[in-house]
């Protein structure tokens, strides 16, 4: 999220809906170097589906968690009991968020070393143009606290934000649980086998959600400008609840192309993060992900990000590394990781090859690397 020095350096809150150019303070060059297509469509870059609620028998959804999360890195998950009701009742509470004005939200903008609070996505810090979008982040352990910055005296729209949240939080963490079991079961393993690694590394009793709210509002130059800077995520595994107005977009290798993710109505798109790459031994890997933004319509999306709590030690698996061969990654932490993330995106490398064991170095496929390092390189000169 921006600091207040962010802020300074460039407009301290850009009015969008007023906007009637892009400035270049947000003009990104280098947004089409790679084609974009649809993943809507049928064909192989259709985006994979995984259907819960599907009658197939019980290793269906599975074996479909397996080959999205290998071949893609992400997929959209429908079936998955959420009502559709509360997913616009959630739209509709980020929309009015959004809609405070300007000096309401910047009581809250999130300032050096803050977790929570509003502002521009957390990366945009590592790079010298803005994004078109505004977010705001906060744990859903402490909702209430965390939303007395945008409404200081509380009152209804701030009770109602507030039950909603907490609602979808109910919701998901059920979800992300189910999910979770799914990922151990699409390596491969049994019932007892995922009940021991459950008993030994604790994933799901201690696993922590965060949610990250966005809006990116309609833009009068959408080549030009950019609402989320390709990366990926640093945890777990991320679901993401985003409006009918596509906007999402995966890279994806051999031609390097972004595929659009379609706006399923209902559907969640669940992206694999580095630490859960980490976890799987890069058997089910993170994928890199970006934001584009539309001249007519503007788009809300949420991020309902899940990872291990700060002290806990992520290493692979010993289920997920082959017989006869050495785990692929070294032991970290989420805090030490994210560390290790700053230097790479500081220097354009990839993160998780600066965690890899020596032995499995060349495993990472630099290609996803060199998405972000071409990105920052032409910023940076800019």
């Amino acid at each position: 999220m921006p600091t207040p020095s962010h802020l300074n350096k460039n407009p301290r809150y850009l009015d969008f809906r007023a906007a009637r150019r892009v400035p270049e303070s947000h003009a990104w060059p280098g947004l089409h170097d790679h084609p974009v297509v649809d993943g809507g469509a049928p064909g192989p870059d259709a985006v994979p589906v995984v259907d819960l609620g599907a009658a197939d028998p019980a290793p269906a959804p599975a074996a479909a968690v397996a080959r999205a999360a290998e071949q893609w890195g992400a997929f959209l998950l429908t079936g998955h009991g959420v009502p559709a009701d509360l997913l616009a009742r959630v739209e509709d509470r980020i929309a009015t968020m959004f809609a405070l004005p300007a000096d309401d939200k910047m009581r809250a903008v999130r300032g050096p070393g803050d977790a929570c609070g509003y502002g521009s996505p957390p990366i945009s810090s590592f790079f010298s143009k803005c994004m078109w979008s505004e977010g705001y982040t906060f744990s859903p352990a402490s909702l209430r606290a965390d939303l007395r910055k945008l409404w200081p005296k509380a009152g209804d729209d701030y009770t109602s934000f507030c039950d909603v949240m907490e609602e979808f939080h109910k919701h998901m963490r059920a979800l992300a649980d189910k999910l979770l079991e799914l990922f151990l079961m699409a390596l491969g393993l049994t019932d007892e086998q995922a009940s021991a690694v459950e008993a030994e590394r604790r994933i799901a009793e201690t696993m922590t959600a965060t949610m990250h709210l966005n809006w990116y509002p309609r833009c009068p130059d959408p080549r030009r400008a950019l609402g989320l800077i390709a990366h990926t995520d640093s945890g777990f595994f991320t679901f993401v609840m985003q409006s009918l107005v596509p906007g999402l977009q995966l890279f994806r290798h051999a031609p390097d192309r972004w595929v659009a993710v379609p706006a399923v109505p209902g559907a969640f798109v669940v992206n694999v993060g580095d630490l859960f790459h980490i976890l799987t031994n890069g058997r089910f890997h993170s994928v890199y992900h970006r934001a584009v933004v539309n001249r007519d319509l503007d788009r809300i999306s949420l991020g309902y990000f899940l990872g291990p709590p700060p002290h806990a030690k992520v290493a692979p698996l010993r289920e997920a590394v082959p017989p006869g061969r050495a785990p692929a990654y070294r032991a970290v932490t989420w805090p030490e990781y994210m560390g290790v993330r700053k230097k790479a995106f500081t220097t354009g490398a990839s993160a998780l090859k600066m965690v890899a064991l020596a032995a499995a170095a060349d495993l990472d496929d630099d290609g996803d690397a060199a998405v972000v390092h071409q990105q920052q390189q032409l910023v940076v000169s800019s």
